[in-house]
């Protein structure tokens, strides 16, 4: 496989150089550049007569169970495609590699992410702006150009879907801290920001992949809270903004941003000054396509300000070239389609994409897992410790002590979970662990009774995406904490799930699932280091 890369790098690089000057490309062409089409290993055939015949700008690649090679493979493919179109302007090839919900550790090879809010929790400026520079080293190698991160949703409902762990939290401050952090990081390895979502997704309590969220904060609200952190990163000269799929009735009461004049238009370019690409989130989102169709969506959204347009899964990308061609020249929107392309075109040659510039690094895998063990160890909060049970001191006489470590977690976590027995070991403990179904049943809880039965501790951890409670995972965890004495209850994602256990005397939040972040949950529990995590939410008091 890699003398089969090389290979191909060495006959169709990465970036060849582009046959045109913007003037000489077809009206066509020019629109082409605005459309981004979703690609992965499997579906990339699908898309080869479109970049073929340039009708296409750029593909978003999706996350699936594949390896860096083959993620190089594909994107080297594409390239090849986009060489063999009329005009030769490489693609702009983007990624969604923020940590969280959308990507876990076993997908595209790139290495894990921390979560938004884990930085945030470490509160370390410099370990963020390090980790977003060597992650982008490592996309830049791979021949990724754009990354749409960071988010800089101010995550201040509790009850927010989709958000949670994404963010950097509900602190406008430390949002807009980090999140320059981490553009600042992006842009030094040479990989493109788009901040999202614009202007705001924190304050929203439904998915907008399924519905409509409503944001009904004050233009006021709006400015001092959920806008601060997109200002701050407009006037650092970041890259791109996406657009949210959100009404927000003090800035617009008929469209969501990605269709609003007022927002995108009148608000991100006229008064807040930004010069730089605006994209749309995709177009094949229920809150979008609840207004028209995704050809429809693309022209609307172009029509009120985007610049680059995601079209989604699963579309016939010629068909949607055709459809938009025809209503945009309907609506006579040629000038808007020639002044979004431009900037497109823009943006490539400062990439080096027009010319062939565009080099690859050297990996820097080591110096990077470094620095996700260091902000890992920052990270992880002791939130309640009520009975002084953190640090554990075992019985007096009891020589070899027994922990018992149930985690609620997906299978794919598992070689990360093996870290948090390390320390224990160190220490001649005996080790009992047992890795349930995130959504347990019934041989789950009989497993976990057997696991806890005669241990001096055990330690029990929850895994919740966002605010949607796992009833089977909450009942079994309760249920545990009230048969047993000595235990300690670590919420590994979105620290939100904590409210659901009040009986749990000793909390620890990770705000992430890697093995740094579990051996310091342990070093902490054993007395071996001192929490410094910071919570970034609220939480009720219990």
């Amino acid at each position: 496989m890699k003398k089969l890369l090389a290979a191909l790098l060495l006959a169709f690089p990465l970036c060849p150089a582009a046959a045109v000057t913007f003037e000489e490309l077809s009206f066509e062409e020019k629109l082409g550049q605005t459309l981004v089409a979703f690609v992965d290993v499997d579906s990339a055939e699908q898309l080869r007569p479109a970049i073929e015949t340039g009708k296409i700008g750029g593909v978003l690649i999706q996350w699936g169970n594949y390896s860096l090679a083959q993620t190089e493979e594909l994107i080297v493919k594409l390239q090849r495609w986009a060489a063999n179109s009329p005009h030769k302007i490489p693609l702009f090839i983007s990624i969604d590699y923020e940590g969280g919900t959308v990507y876990t550790p076993i997908t595209l090879g790139f290495d894990y992410l921390p979560t938004n809010m884990m930085l945030s929790a470490a509160a370390d400026e410099e370990g963020a702006a390090a980790i977003a520079y060597l992650a982008g080293l490592e996309l830049r190698r791979a021949g990724v150009h754009i990354n749409f991160s960071p988010v800089l949703d101010v995550n201040n409902n509790p009850d927010n879907p989709i958000i949670g762990v994404r963010s950097f939290g509900a602190d406008p401050a430390d949002v807009t801290k980090m999140g320059l952090a981490l553009i600042n990081g992006f842009k030094a390895a040479g990989v493109m920001s788009i901040v999202k979502h614009f202007p705001g997704h924190g304050d929203t309590a439904q998915d907008s992949h399924y519905a409509v969220p409503v944001v009904k904060a004050s233009a006021e609200q709006m400015q001092k809270v959920h806008l601060a952190p997109f200002a701050a990163a407009v006037k650092q000269g970041v890259s791109g903004v996406m657009t949210g799929h959100v009404l927000y009735p003090a800035l617009d009461a008929k469209n969501i941003a990605t269709f609003s004049k007022p927002i995108l238009q009148d608000l991100l370019k006229t008064r807040m000054g930004f010069k730089g690409l605006i994209v749309t989130d995709s177009l094949d989102m229920k809150s979008a396509t609840a207004y028209c169709t995704i050809a429809g969506c693309a022209v609307r959204s172009l029509e009120n300000g985007a610049d680059m347009v995601l079209l989604g899964r699963y579309i016939k990308p010629l068909t949607i070239f055709n459809k938009t061609l025809q209503e945009v020249k309907e609506k006579k929107l040629q000038p808007r389609v020639e002044e979004a392309a431009e900037k497109i075109f823009e943006a490539k040659r400062q990439m080096g994409l027009l010319d062939g510039s565009w080099n690859a690094p050297a990996p820097a895998h080591e110096a990077y897992r470094a620095e996700l063990e260091k902000i890992s160890s920052k990270a992880v909060t002791l939130v309640r410790n009520r009975k002084k049970t953190v640090p554990f001191i075992p019985a007096s006489g009891n020589q070899k002590p027994t922990v018992c470590a149930v985690f609620f977690a997906p299978a794919r976590f598992s070689d990360q979970l093996m870290n948090f027995s390390k320390p224990f070991l160190e220490k001649g403990w005996n080790v009992r662990s047992y890795n349930a179904a995130l959504t347990p049943r019934k041989k789950d809880s009989q497993r976990a009774a057997a696991c806890a039965k005669g241990a001096d501790l055990l330690i029990l951890t929850s895994l919740q995406w966002a605010d949607k409670t796992n009833i089977n995972q909450k009942n079994a965890i309760n249920g545990l904490i009230k048969e047993n004495k000595n235990t300690v209850f670590i919420s590994t994602m979105s620290p939100y799930d904590i409210k659901n256990y009040p009986e749990a005397d000793t909390v620890l939040a990770t705000y992430g699932l890697n093995r740094y972040v579990l051996q310091t949950a342990a070093d902490i529990i054993l007395g071996n280091q001192q929490a410094q995590g910071k919570l970034p939410v609220e939480l009720p008091k219990i």
